[in-house]
C-alpha cells in the first residue's frame, strides 16, 4: 500500500509540475500570434518588409497624374491590344499599378502614378462586356520628384512606350524637379549626360518639324542626330520648318507623300540646302540630287570635272524605277541633249 501511495503522489506531483510548465493550448496559441505580430513589426520598422496596400477598384475612380510619362490620349484598343488580351486570358489583372491617394476630390479617389496601359486596358474591358474586372493598385505615399523617378524606372525599359513620350517627360521634369540642371537630373536618375541629351534634343524638336511627320511618337533618338543640324543656321531652318508644314498639309490633303521617318528626313534634307539660281552655271566639283514629285531623292549629280559628270544613283530611299529612269533622262537632256 505504501509503495502504490508513494506512486500516486510521484504522479501527481509530476501532473502538477507540467500543468504548470505548459499553459493552456488557447494561451500559447495567442501567444504565439503576438509574438508573430511584434516580429513583423520589428522587420517593418527595420526596413526588411516593406508593408504596402493593394487594392482592387473601380477604374473610373482614379485618373492620371499630370506628371505621368505615357500620352493617355494617344492610347488606343490597338496600341493596348496585347495587354486586354493578357488580361482576359488571365481573368484579372496580375501586376498593380502605382497610385496616390487623393485628398478632398469627389469625383476621384486616386491619381495613377505608373500604370496608363492597365487602366487604360480595364476600363476598355469594363465597357465591353467584361464588367467583372476591376483595377488593381498598389498605394504609395510620393513627393512629385519621387513618383517622376518610381514611373521613370519602371517605364524606362518598356519599349510600348514611345521615345517621344519619354522625351517630353524628362523636358517637363528638367524644370519641375531639378532647376534646369540636367547634370543634376541625370546624376538622379542614374544615366549618362549624353543619353539624357539625345532625349532632350528629341523633346526640343519645333512643332513645325515635328508636323512633316505622320505621328511624332514614330521618331526615336536616333533620329535627332539627322534632324537636329537641318536647323541651324536660320536660313536652313526656315526652308526645313517650310517643307515640314507644306508635307503635313499635303498629308492632310490625302496626296500621300513620304511617310517613314527615314524618307521623311531625306525629304527635309533635300529641302534644307539652298535653291540654285535658275540658269547660274554649277561649279566644277559640285553635287546636285535629283527627286521625284513627293521629294524623295533618285540620283546624286557630281560634276568633277567639266568633262566628266558622276551619277550616283539611290535605289533604296523610296522611288520607283520609273522614276529614276526619268530623273535619268533629265540629266541626259541636260549633259547631252539630242
Amino acid at each position: 500500500m505504501s509503495g502504490k501511495n508513494s506512486s500516486f503522489a510521484a504522479d501527481l506531483a509530476g501532473a502538477i509540475d507540467s500543468s504548470t510548465a505548459q499553459p493552456p493550448r488557447a494561451a500559447r496559441l495567442a501567444t504565439g500570434v503576438l509574438a508573430g505580430r511584434s516580429n513583423r513589426l520589428a522587420d517593418l520598422a527595420s526596413g526588411s518588409l516593406v508593408n504596402r496596400a493593394v487594392e482592387l477598384v473601380d477604374p473610373a475612380r482614379c485618373r492620371m497624374w499630370p506628371g505621368h510619362n505615357r500620352d493617355y490620349a494617344a492610347l488606343s484598343e490597338e496600341r493596348c491590344h496585347d495587354l486586354i488580351e493578357s488580361l482576359k486570358a488571365q481573368g484579372k489583372q496580375e501586376m498593380p499599378a502605382l497610385v496616390r491617394r487623393l485628398q478632398n476630390d469627389p469625383t476621384y479617389d486616386y491619381e495613377v502614378i505608373s500604370g496608363a496601359r492597365r487602366h487604360w486596358s480595364v476600363s476598355w474591358l469594363r465597357s465591353h462586356n467584361y464588367a467583372e474586372f476591376r483595377f488593381l493598385i498598389e498605394i504609395r505615399d510620393l513627393t512629385d520628384e519621387e513618383a517622376f523617378r518610381l514611373s521613370d524606372l519602371e517605364n524606362r525599359a518598356r519599349e510600348d512606350i514611345s521615345d517621344y513620350e519619354r522625351a517630353r517627360d524628362y523636358l517637363r521634369a528638367l524644370n519641375l524637379y531639378y532647376g534646369g540642371k540636367q547634370g543634376a537630373m541625370a546624376e538622379r536618375l542614374k544615366v549618362s549626360g549624353s543619353w539624357m541629351s539625345r532625349y532632350l534634343d528629341l523633346a526640343r524638336l519645333p512643332d513645325a518639324l515635328l508636323s512633316a511627320f505622320a505621328s511624332p511618337h514614330d521618331l526615336g533618338i536616333k533620329h535627332v542626330t539627322m534632324l537636329k543640324p537641318l536647323l541651324k543656321p536660320e536660313d536652313r531652318r526656315a526652308r526645313v520648318e517650310q517643307a515640314a508644314r507644306e508635307l503635313a498639309a499635303k498629308r492632310g490633303r490625302g496626296e500621300g507623300g513620304p511617310a517613314s521617318p527615314p524618307d521623311v528626313i531625306r525629304y527635309l534634307t533635300v529641302a534644307a540646302n539652298a535653291p540654285k539660281k535658275s540658269g547660274s552655271p554649277k561649279k566644277s566639283g559640285s553635287a546636285d540630287i535629283l527627286a521625284n514629285a513627293d521629294g524623295v531623292p533618285l540620283l546624286r549629280v557630281d560634276r568633277r570635272t567639266r568633262k566628266a559628270v558622276t551619277l550616283t544613283l539611290l535605289p533604296r530611299d523610296g522611288g520607283s524605277r520609273a522614276d529614276a529612269e526619268a530623273a535619268f533622262r533629265s540629266v541626259l537632256e541636260r549633259h547631252w541633249p539630242d
